[in-house]
């Protein structure tokens, strides 16, 4: 048993959420998408789905063979309610295979931002120990305009430019839009692979690049308990591996 990590792209990692799954005892099967992986067929043998970031976008269905097995994928897990998690690109794809709504925005949020919790957010266990205000690190060109159907009434989190920063459907499903998972070995690598894309917002990739310094520490410490949070809450107890031997394996279907 273990927990499917669909990757997009080589350097969005699952992070600091899948250290920390690890450590807490879980395996994950790495799948990574951008690399020739396949979807898995069925659910077998799978405890949850985490759907990691990406350059892509979900109106681009036709021109990657992995992204409508990934979307019909994604919502046969949620029926099945198993624990499905997206971040960034992930959470547009959950919100795609469920009946939500994605567009892209006029101007793209990247870098630090502020993210403010609704009611909803205030109360959801997922977002206990995090602030009604708090700072994440955003980088997308795309947003939820409407989040699926069977969730709260409105988003658990939303910003200045994205009114739908996290919502939940159901009891197992959780989409983010903002990164809380990446390491700071990520965020500099992350942010000269593309300068063109992360020089598109407000700011300049050398003034993202002085603010990691800034928000690093905070951004890191409000993320570990996001991704604790997901590990003690979203996948059972009997579910864990005990703790010897490797949590991860690389996934290569032929």
């Amino acid at each position: 048993m273990a927990i499917v990590v669909f990757e997009h792209h080589p350097l969005e990692t699952a992070g600091r959420l899948g250290n920390v799954l690890n450590e807490h005892g879980h395996k994950l099967r790495i799948i990574q998408l951008h690399n020739g992986d396949s979807v898995p067929f069925d659910l077998d043998d799978v405890d949850g789905v985490i759907c990691m970031g990406g350059p892509q976008n979900t109106d681009e269905v036709d021109q990657h063979d992995w992204m409508q097995p990934e979307l019909d994928f994604i919502k046969n897990a949620h029926d099945a309610d198993l624990p499905v998690v997206g971040i960034c690109l992930g959470a547009q794809l959950i919100a795609t295979s469920l009946g939500g709504e994605v567009g892209h925005m006029d101007t793209p949020e990247i870098g630090f931002g502020e993210v403010e919790s609704t009611f909803f957010g205030t109360t959801d266990p997922v977002l206990i120990g995090v602030p009604w205000k708090t700072t994440m690190f955003h980088a997308h060109g795309c947003e939820v305009t409407k989040a699926p159907p069977g969730g709260t009434p409105i988003p658990l989190q939303g910003s200045k430019a994205c009114k739908c920063q996290a919502f939940k459907v159901g009891l197992n499903t959780y989409g983010f839009q903002y990164h809380f998972e990446w390491t700071r070995q990520m965020l500099d690598m992350i942010l000269v692979d593309d300068p063109d894309f992360y020089g598109s917002g407000t700011a300049t990739v050398d003034d993202l690049t002085l603010s990691l310094d800034q928000h690093y520490d905070t951004y890191r410490h409000l993320g570990d308990r996001i991704c604790n949070n997901l590990a003690t809450l979203m996948f059972p107890l009997d579910k864990r591996l005990p703790p010897s031997g490797a949590n991860v394996d690389n996934f290569h279907a032929s």
